[in-house]
């Protein structure tokens, strides 16, 4: 058992470690209720990687940089038992700001073009947050089923790599954000529901903003949606586990 065990931990700790999306701020990728598999050698380890975060060494070891658009998960620098998902968006030497929710990188806007719009379930696990001023809105389907629907866009960073964005269209302080330096060492991450994601535009704080996330603070890269559930499964009736799994998006590589 105790070799079991072990084999586990050091699983968990170099190779992939099991990560639940707790929030909506990674739509229209991730879901509350996805659980997802985190390659853990990408970037090397660092004590992060470890149960308890044994302070045996620091920096990575065998440590190599995301790549821009990558979407990690790491520990919040002002609580390190906190653990966040977020895409990096700026590297190291990077100037970045916000400018209408878009980011506005090296001088130059990331181009966002608008395309369909997200509709995505309504279930116990998965509310549509009405809000006033914010462009999102509960509404029927045919089939009966209701859905919430969130205006989508799609951002191309440098280089080619793009993906979806959720843009509320609040105007909020951190749509606009003045340009700032990416310290050596460090990232700058954003969510991408842009209305509903406390990330690196706003300072680091216990339990919410994340500042510039140090390279120490990663834990690995986003690799595998093994699990995912609409929350309206009840522990003591097993009959009703199959019915809230999404098998559709199960599998998915991310």
């Amino acid at each position: 058992m105790l070799i079991l065990v072990s084999a586990a931990l050091l699983l968990r700790s170099v190779v992939v470690a099991p990560f639940a999306i707790p929030s909506e701020s990674m739509l229209p990728l991730l879901r509350i209720g996805d659980v997802l598999l985190v390659a853990k050698w990408p970037y090397g380890w660092s004590r992060y990687s470890f149960p308890l975060a044994p302070p045996i060494f620091s920096g990575r070891l065998f440590g190599q940089a995301p790549a821009r658009g990558d979407v990690v998960v790491f520990r919040n620098p002002a609580d390190p038992d906190a653990t966040y998902i977020k895409r990096v968006i700026g590297l190291p030497g990077d100037r970045i700001g916000m400018r209408r929710g878009a980011p506005v990188l090296n001088g130059k806007a990331v181009p966002q073009i608008r395309v369909a719009d997200l509709l995505v379930p309504v279930t116990p696990g998965t509310p549509c947050r009405e809000e006033v001023g914010l462009a999102l809105r509960r509404e029927r389907q045919p089939d009966g089923t209701v859905a919430c629907r969130y205006p989508r866009y799609r951002e191309t960073l440098p280089g080619g790599r793009t993906y979806d964005v959720v843009d509320l269209g609040r105007v909020a302080p951190a749509d606009d954000v003045d340009p700032v330096r990416v310290p050596p060492g460090r990232y700058f991450l954003l969510g991408d529901n842009r209305d509903r994601s406390i990330d690196s535009r706003f300072p680091v704080s216990s339990g919410g903003g994340i500042g510039m996330v140090p390279a120490e603070n990663l834990l690995g890269r986003a690799w595998l949606l093994f699990f995912s559930s609409d929350g309206s499964a009840e522990l003591l009736k097993p009959w009703t586990w199959w019915a809230a799994t999404r098998d559709d998006r199960i599998g998915a590589s991310l």
